[in-house]
C-alpha cells in the first residue's frame, strides 16, 4: 500500500514540476514578444504614441530634462505598467515594461 502511496506521490511531483516549467517557458515568450514590439517605438515621437495609446496615466519628469510616460493597465487582476522615456526634442528613447504579458 505505501508503495502505491510513493509512486503516487512521484507521479504528482512530476506533473507540477512540468507545468511549472510550461508556465515559466509562456511567461518568458510573452515577455520577448512585448519587448518585441515596444522597441519599435524607439526613435517614434511622442505624438505617435499618444495617437496609439492615449494621455499617459503619469508623468514622471527626469533630472536629465527627459520624462517618463507611463501607461498602466490590468489584466486578469496583474497590473501591467509601460514606461517610455522621451528626451526634450519629443522622441522615445527608452522603455519598460512590468508585468505585461
Amino acid at each position: 500500500m505505501t508503495k502505491i502511496k510513493i509512486f503516487f506521490r512521484i507521479i504528482l511531483s512530476l506533473i507540477i514540476l512540468t507545468s511549472c516549467q510550461s508556465v515559466t517557458k509562456k511567461i518568458d515568450q510573452k515577455t520577448s514578444q512585448e519587448e518585441k514590439e515596444l522597441s519599435k517605438w524607439l526613435s517614434k515621437t511622442e505624438e505617435d504614441l499618444k495617437i496609439k495609446y492615449g494621455q499617459p496615466d503619469k508623468v514622471e519628469f527626469l533630472n536629465s530634462s527627459n520624462r517618463n510616460y507611463i501607461y498602466l493597465s490590468k489584466k486578469l487582476n496583474i497590473k501591467c505598467e509601460r514606461k517610455f522615456e522621451i528626451n526634450p526634442n519629443n522622441v522615445i528613447i527608452g522603455f519598460s515594461s512590468k508585468n505585461c504579458f
